[in-house]
């Protein structure tokens, strides 16, 4: 039996806008039951998630190998549709996994990251979860550049708001151009906060997660609990809250003892409907089993 499994993710870390990703441990797995006739998914999504080669996973996997012989698979997630944790992105990964599994001749992790790059259009997600912990990620002269830093020592208080957010609703609310004093100091911001990261310097990494200048202040409006959250956990003393992707899950970083105190704090707020999770760090990325 195969089984695959795929951390969620959680992109942009604030000013790290479309290039800094980190792993959580909130998974995806997919378990390989064996050859059918036509492919089977069997998810927990429901009626609006295909459950045959329709499936995203499925066409995944044979975008990489299209003489793939049918399959019968399990889904199980945890992680939330359209919330901002990368949900696509561990279906893509998964089905590129699923498909390099099966064939004879399978690529490296630096070759299945170029196509799920390729597939997603960008990095910050499925670089951290095929690679796992902290990853920054970009796309240059049609090379895919991915540096792992070291993981974070925190944890990852996770708000999930009851209602979905499209990534293209959210890509619509930016502006097409940005003044170049604003741009030259987003990216200054962005800059200093990789250096932080590298050097471990935590504090001054969780201070710039909140000074982005590319994305959080035009989406604010289409995520309201944003200000909420930030705001709270400043009371308590704690920096580190930015939105997760294109929203609209927000992410706290931070020690676990005051990440729970927040939480306690969100959950008395009648505001706040959504979900609450405290995650750490997934440092594997994507693992494989067999039996």
């Amino acid at each position: 039996m195969l089984k695959i499994s795929v951390p969620a993710t959680s992109a942009n870390l604030g000013p790290g806008f479309d290039s800094i990703g980190l792993a959580l441990d909130m998974q995806l797995s997919l378990t390989v039951i064996g050859p059918s006739q036509t492919w089977q998914v069997e998810h927990p999504f429901g009626e609006k998630v295909p459950d045959d080669a329709r499936n995203l996973i499925v066409k995944t996997a044979l975008s990489l190998a299209p003489h793939l012989p049918p399959q019968r698979i399990q889904v199980t997630s945890e992680i939330p549709l359209a919330r901002g944790l990368g949900s696509s992105s561990t279906a893509i990964v998964a089905g590129l996994v699923l498909a390099n599994e099966l064939v004879a001749t399978p690529l490296s992790k630096r070759d299945l990251l170029f196509k799920a790059t390729e597939l997603e259009g960008h990095p910050d997600n499925v670089a951290p979860a095929i690679l796992g912990g902290l990853v920054v990620a970009t796309v240059a002269e049609q090379q895919v550049q991915a540096v792992q830093l070291p993981t974070p020592d925190v944890f990852a208080s996770v708000y999930v708001p009851n209602e979905e957010l499209l990534t293209s609703a959210s890509r619509r609310a930016l502006p097409t151009t940005l003044p170049f004093k604003q741009a030259i100091a987003g990216s200054s911001v962005g800059n200093t906060l990789v250096a932080a990261l590298a050097m471990k310097n935590w504090s001054l990494a969780l201070a710039l997660l909140e000074q982005d200048q590319f994305h959080e202040q035009y989406r604010a409006k289409l995520v309201p609990a944003l200000t909420t959250i930030r705001e709270t956990a400043h009371t308590l003393g704690l920096v580190g809250t930015y939105l997760s992707g294109a929203g609209p899950t927000i992410v706290t970083l931070g020690h676990k003892a005051d990440l729970m105190k927040l939480q306690t704090k969100l959950q008395q707020n009648p505001a706040l409907t959504g979900q609450c999770h405290l995650l750490s760090i997934d440092a594997q990325g994507v693992t494989v089993t067999k039996s």
